[in-house]
């Protein structure tokens, strides 16, 4: 019995895992006098250049939560590249400090397109990225930091909002936006009123970019995020349904942006 045990041990050890080809790292980078620190993801069993997918973080910061997003992006067998827009180690649970942060960067707009920039650009240098096949994604703050990336002009084909603030393109751009925009949002998401979210609608048909929006009945803000219902505000709730709804639109888009993925869920 002890030489079984020890058998099945062995085999448990040896046995691979079904993460077992994703490689995951810490990149290091800086935009000014800022260090910040991103996670890539990929898939090592899939060959060649891939689709590269920046993914940008909720107010918390690059937390596991979006992390594991990441490692999720690989396994369809794109490069992901979660970037920081804080600064190295700043990740917390408590709203305040995560609103204090969030303002810090979206009262300028300037610096909250830049550091979006920095980060793609890492992923767009990172040797498995096929440079001229990136997309972005982001969830609350981060799906409105992919909207304001578009809106930059940066070499995009697509970014995805999940439950992010809308935020309308600019009347006149100096640079043309190159990127589709999909924006899936929740019905019951209290921080957006039915006038802004109309007024929204009407901003972006006039703009003339490609843009689809997805609403989700009953779904409240960071309604992708199993963890939403433990922040104890009433805006926020997790809603399983449309989690699993708005990643299958997700991949139908990048699908579309890219041609069919390598691998799937």
């Amino acid at each position: 019995m002890k030489y079984l045990a020890m058998t099945l041990l062995t085999v448990m050890a040896i046995a691979p895992t079904a993460d077992a080809d994703i490689v995951t790292k810490s990149i290091p980078y800086r935009y000014g006098h800022t260090q910040l620190e991103g996670f890539l993801a990929y898939d090592n069993s899939v060959k060649g250049k891939k689709p590269g997918v920046l993914l940008v973080h909720e107010w918390w910061g690059l937390n596991d939560y979006v992390k594991a997003r990441a490692k999720q992006i690989a396994k369809l067998g794109y490069v992901a590249f979660a970037l920081d827009m804080y600064g190295k180690g700043k990740v917390t649970t408590h709203p305040e400090q995560a609103k204090e942060w969030a303002q810090q960067v979206n009262n300028n707009r300037e610096i909250w397109q830049q550091r979006a920039r920095a980060g793609l650009k890492i992923l767009q240098d990172y040797p498995e990225v096929d440079q001229a096949r990136t997309a972005a994604i982001g969830y609350c703050f981060g799906g409105s930091s992919v909207q304001i990336l578009a809106y930059s002009g940066a070499d995009v084909k697509g970014v995805v909002s999940f439950h992010g603030s809308l935020i309308p393109p600019p009347e006149e751009s100096a640079k043309p936006i190159k990127a589709k925009l999909l924006i899936l949002h929740g019905a019951a998401d209290p921080l957006v009123t039915r006038d802004a979210m109309m007024k929204y609608i009407d901003d972006m048909e006039h703009s003339g970019l490609d843009w689809q929006m997805i609403i989700f009945g009953g779904a409240k803000h960071a309604f992708t995020n199993p963890d939403a219902d433990k922040a104890g505000m009433p805006a926020v709730g997790y809603n399983k349904e449309a989690d699993r709804r708005s990643w299958e639109y997700m991949k139908i888009f990048l699908q579309e942006l890219f041609g069919p993925a390598s691998k799937d869920l």
